[in-house]
């Protein structure tokens, strides 16, 4: 009888605590954490504080020069010069809003290796034509081998072209597809471990989520932005990752605040 009222009670407890204690989503800084103070969108600084506050991932964008330099960086040309088209040398001088110069990739790697709690969300932009995309997805996934973060890396695209490359380059690595124009089983079927999609994609399609979960692929939801927006997602239990503008209020919504031991002590007291 007392085991049948505890689980009663529990149960009731489960019901009526904070959704954070339900369902805490991961969270991933989109382009880093770049709001914060001396940081720029895909800078160094922003996958720093990204660790700092303790994201589960910082996203980052990739191309490749045409002297075949691995760039980091979100549009397809910086100061008006195409990144594709173009060498390293008419690059690497160039600068961030920060003040930091065009990072590489391999600069990226080897700061993200400094925070191995902390996945670092690749994605692999697309190039002018098939060929393009293929080399840079050889490229970049060598390059993440011979660091050896093939544990710490993530890659996503939107090109179909670069995941069926990257399962088949490397068919242990994860692989989320970020167009929103397969279904979950669609993704299922080529081989790929997640759907990386727009908000609007899951409000369209309001059964993708659940159904990936079932088929065992990881759920990505982006770009989340500011509180309410946050908040809006967090009632989908089949969502397991957001990729947020906003890591640190993201990261005060879905992670539950652990209690001090002063806390724990001025509650006894009130007893």
């Amino acid at each position: 009888m007392k085991k049948a009222l505890f689980a009663s009670f529990f149960c009731c407890a489960l019901s009526m605590a904070p959704l954070t204690l339900m369902a805490q989503h991961k969270v991933v800084a989109h382009r880093g954490y770049w709001k914060a103070e001396g940081s720029a969108q895909n800078s160094l600084a922003s996958l720093r504080k990204a660790a700092e506050v303790g994201c589960y991932g910082s996203e980052i964008d990739v191309y490749r020069t045409i002297d075949g330099v691995l760039v980091v960086n979100h549009d397809n040309k910086i100061d008006d010069v195409r990144i594709e088209d173009t060498t390293y040398p008419n690059l690497q001088y160039r600068r961030l809003a920060n003040g930091e110069y065009l990072p590489t990739l391999i600069q990226y790697l080897q700061e993200g290796a400094r925070y191995p709690q902390m996945k670092i969300v690749l994605e692999i932009k697309s190039h002018r034509d098939a060929a393009r995309e293929q080399q840079v997805t050889d490229d970049i996934v060598k390059l993440v081998h011979d660091l050896g973060l093939q544990q710490q890396v993530e890659y996503i695209a939107f090109s179909r072209v670069v995941c069926a490359r990257v399962h088949e380059v490397d068919p242990q690595a994860k692989i989320a597809y970020l167009n929103g124009d397969l279904s979950p089983q669609e993704v299922k079927n080529l081989g790929w471990t997640g759907i990386d999609y727009e908000k609007g994609v899951f409000q369209r399609n309001p059964s993708w989520s659940r159904e990936a979960k079932e088929l065992g692929l990881e759920v990505n939801v982006w770009t989340l932005r500011g509180e309410d927006d946050i908040k809006a997602h967090q009632t989908d239990p089949n969502i397991d990752l957001f990729t947020t503008d906003d890591p640190d209020v993201a990261l005060r919504l879905t992670q539950p605040v652990e209690e001090t031991p002063k806390d724990k002590k001025s509650k006894k007291k009130s007893k």
